[in-house]
């Protein structure tokens, strides 16, 4: 990690959303305690057992963040995307983190104090209910994707997964090609599945036309079809 030299301006310009619910005194508060921060691709951002000391909010690049399951393998359980706030939550709630946040691509995020957070949060009640919503809509997905995650079989799974990493990521200029390489290993933690048989599921939905595949390149080639099985389960 490296901590990026940038004009503050620039730093305040990615928190609009939150900037234009503060007084004048609190921006220049958050102006005085906010940095940004550069890691590499899988630089570790937190890790579980950490005390949580900042917000994170992802600028440029691509965030994941996994939790250990059984037998050690990790699962995907979040992706973050520019510009979301992450890593919070168990501030708020008194706890250690008990997930680990890292790098899919060199990635900058802008860190606040946890302690200039809590301050604003007790002046400001238009902040708070900012944070609530988001929170609040972050559980409403986590509910949605532990029933997909455990009720749906390997395809529909697989197919939700990459449904879910275009619409997080966007697609490139050919208008098919997903905005982020994973490694099946990746792919197949945010799948809830193992390595092979995301391997196996990619190459069956390869052969039906559903996709086409280069290197860590995924190319949508039926999204209807995708949505179909995911749907279904």
């Amino acid at each position: 990690m490296a901590r990026k030299n940038i004009n503050i301006d620039d730093i305040m310009s990615h928190l609009s959303d939150i900037c234009d619910l503060l007084t004048p005194e609190e921006k220049q508060l958050l102006e005085k305690h906010a940095t940004v921060h550069t890691f590499k691709k899988n630089g570790i951002i937190y890790e579980t057992g950490d005390v949580p000391a900042y917000l994170h909010c992802l600028v440029s690049g691509k965030v994941k963040v996994s939790k250990e399951g059984v037998g050690g393998r990790a699962q995907i359980v979040r992706v973050i995307k520019p510009v979301e706030y992450f890593g919070y939550r168990p501030a708020f709630a008194g706890e250690k983190y008990a997930s680990v946040a890292s790098a899919f691509e060199q990635s900058v995020i802008v860190k606040i104090p946890i302690g200039t957070v809590m301050r604003l949060l007790m002046e400001n009640a238009r902040l708070g209910l900012f944070f609530i919503e988001r929170l609040a809509s972050d559980l409403g997905k986590a509910d949605s994707r532990t029933v997909n995650l455990t009720q749906k079989h390997i395809r529909g799974r697989l197919a939700e997964a990459l449904l879910c990493l275009r619409d997080s990521y966007g697609l490139e200029e050919d208008g098919s090609t997903l905005s982020i390489y994973l490694s099946r290993e990746d792919l197949a933690n945010l799948s809830n599945m193992t390595t092979a048989n995301a391997i196996r599921t990619l190459s069956a939905f390869a052969s039906e036309k559903l996709l086409a595949v280069d290197g860590r390149k995924i190319k949508l080639m039926d999204v209807p079809g995708l949505e179909k099985i995911s749907r279904i389960g």
